[in-house]
């Protein structure tokens, strides 16, 4: 059975060390970087530096993008899962050198690895992308999983997010508007594993490569702006 929002709800007065820390790692969030801007409002360039700015974006896609080409060319797993983990490791040399956090490159350096020794060590090529499908189905699950316990994931980010804590459980247009937005990303993760896997399975790998880059922030940024649009309409006497 589940648990309808109402008087249950923990005031969010009664642990505000807590709720601060939540509220701190809200705005932390791409989510939190875009509702950032003072007037409230969703430009490009708001967007752009929500999602990590161009270096962010190089950060993301470039090793696997490089992952995609030398992999067409040779057909081998070897040099095609070094090559990402070289430019990791010049991407991170650039930042110690621009003296700027080098968090969000050695993030990247961890999940190349990671996926390249899986893939050396299982001898199966196509398991580079396994880490990738395994986040995407954990991160669509907890979402949706979310949902249906009427705590939607989107919901407590926003809540935090707003000072809201989690009075919009009782405010039943602001808890739907929280539900619908946390099913839309289920609905991205879902997606990705629905293309994804069919590929993975048949060992098409330069076409796998190729459209992970294709629905990860082409599909991100879009989804980010809606529900960033649908946030800022729900608390728009705050924003």
């Amino acid at each position: 059975m589940t648990q309808r929002p109402g008087a249950d709800d923990a005031p969010r007065e009664e642990q505000p060390e807590v709720a601060a820390k939540l509220g701190d790692a809200a705005r932390g969030t791409a989510l939190g970087r875009l509702a950032g801007a003072e007037d409230g409002s969703v430009t490009a360039a708001g967007l752009l530096s929500a999602i990590g700015g161009v270096r962010g974006i190089v950060e993301a896609t470039l090793p696997g993008l490089l992952f995609v080409v030398v992999y067409a060319i040779t057909q081998d797993i070897v040099p095609a899962a070094v090559a990402p983990i070289a430019i990791a490791l010049v991407l991170i040399g650039a930042r110690a050198l621009a003296r700027t956090t080098v968090t969000p490159a050695v993030g990247g350096l961890v999940a190349v690895v990671a996926s390249a020794a899986l893939a050396m060590l299982s001898g199966r090529d196509e398991d580079y992308f396994l880490p990738g499908i395994v986040i995407n189905a954990a991160y669509g699950g907890g979402m949706l999983l979310s949902v249906l316990l009427t705590w939607p994931l989107i919901g407590l980010a926003a809540g935090f997010l707003m000072n809201d804590g989690v009075a919009w459980r009782r405010d039943r247009a602001r808890f739907r508007a929280m539900q619908w937005l946390t099913v839309m990303w289920a609905a991205l993760f879902a997606a990705r594993l629905a293309v994804q896997l069919p590929l993975y399975f048949s060992e098409q790998l330069a076409l796998l490569g190729t459209v992970k880059l294709a629905m990860g922030l082409p599909l991100f940024a879009p989804l980010l702006v809606v529900t960033w649009l649908v946030v800022r309409a729900a608390y728009r006497e705050r924003v």
